[in-house]
């Protein structure tokens, strides 16, 4: 079987109840806002794509590739003779790069549905590459795994990932806020996996990462202002429909609805006193970009 057919049969069980929830709850409001999700987070993977360890001909494998901006990126990078595969488990995200890879007419991108907890399709990629996505794996050293042997032996897996709290305030601040109005999320509560700061802790991802068979593992911290709304109003209905402050917000259900004034007011408040751009509201953020050899 060649390495094409592998990857167009690959196929997985049911969703997991936790795929699910993307699909049905997540997706939705990721959508709505793609605006800052896409646009507002670019720096990041911008300040390293650069430096990636991709090569004209390379195939590379991009996990959690959203919306396909990041996708239709390494497809550039690799050129004619390169392949790209762009994964996700949210059906909604596939269809928005599919739709855009069309449009540009980009033959060496294809994308695939899947679970990278689960398992990955045997590719022998050269390069495996993840942004903002590894950080909700439920098993992480699982999801890392597979990552590795999705690689050919010597190949090169990079991961950006959100550090601490303090660094990011444009994840924190809100939660922050909402707590004093509203409990915090309680047992069984339904989120979007173990959140994103679940990988700030360089020696704990690096034991991950070495449970996961990497060798030569290395971390580079990246600062920049991301984008978190057009104007204030756009920066309020984003913290409540997305990350830890929405995921407060959502379990609150009936209460939440009753105090939305009374919480949009503080939100506002706090929001007014972060820098504003031509793009609209931004604040600091930090991440680490992680990479490893499958030796």
């Amino acid at each position: 079987m060649t390495t094409e057919m592998q990857i167009l049969e690959f196929r997985q069980a049911d969703d997991t109840a936790f795929v699910s929830f993307w699909n049905e709850v997540l997706a939705p409001k990721f959508i709505r806002f793609k605006h800052i999700l896409v646009d507002g987070l670019t720096q990041h993977s911008e300040a390293i794509f650069p430096s990636l360890p991709v090569r004209p001909g390379d195939r590379v494998l991009d996990v959690g590739c959203g919306f396909g901006d990041t996708a239709i990126k390494l497809a550039e990078m690799v050129g004619p003779k390169g392949e790209v595969v762009g994964l996700d488990c949210c059906d909604a995200f596939l269809e928005f790069g599919r739709r855009r890879a069309a449009e540009q007419e980009i033959a060496n991108l294809r994308f695939i549905r899947g679970d990278a907890e689960r398992s990955l399709p045997a590719g022998n990629f050269d390069v495996v590459f993840a942004r903002f996505g590894t950080m909700f794996f439920g098993s992480p050293v699982a999801g890392l795994r597979n990552m590795r042997k999705a690689l050919r032996p010597g190949g090169e897996m990079v991961h950006i990932v959100w550090r601490n709290r303090a660094d990011n305030p444009w994840l924190s601040m809100a939660k922050d806020v909402v707590l004093q109005f509203l409990p915090a999320l309680g047992d069984g509560a339904r989120t979007c996996g173990p959140g994103p700061f679940s990988m700030a802790d360089k020696d704990a991802v690096t034991d991950m990462m070495q449970a996961a068979g990497y060798a030569d593992i290395t971390f580079r911290r990246v600062d920049a202002e991301v984008l978190v709304g057009q104007n204030i109003q756009d920066a309020i209905d984003f913290q409540l429909a997305i990350g830890p402050a929405g995921e407060v917000f959502r379990e609150a259900g009936e209460e939440a609805e009753a105090k939305r004034d009374i919480v949009e007011l503080a939100l506002a408040e706090a929001i007014e006193q972060q820098s504003v751009s031509s793009d609209g509201i931004v604040m600091p953020s930090s991440s680490w970009v992680i990479s490893g050899i499958n030796p």
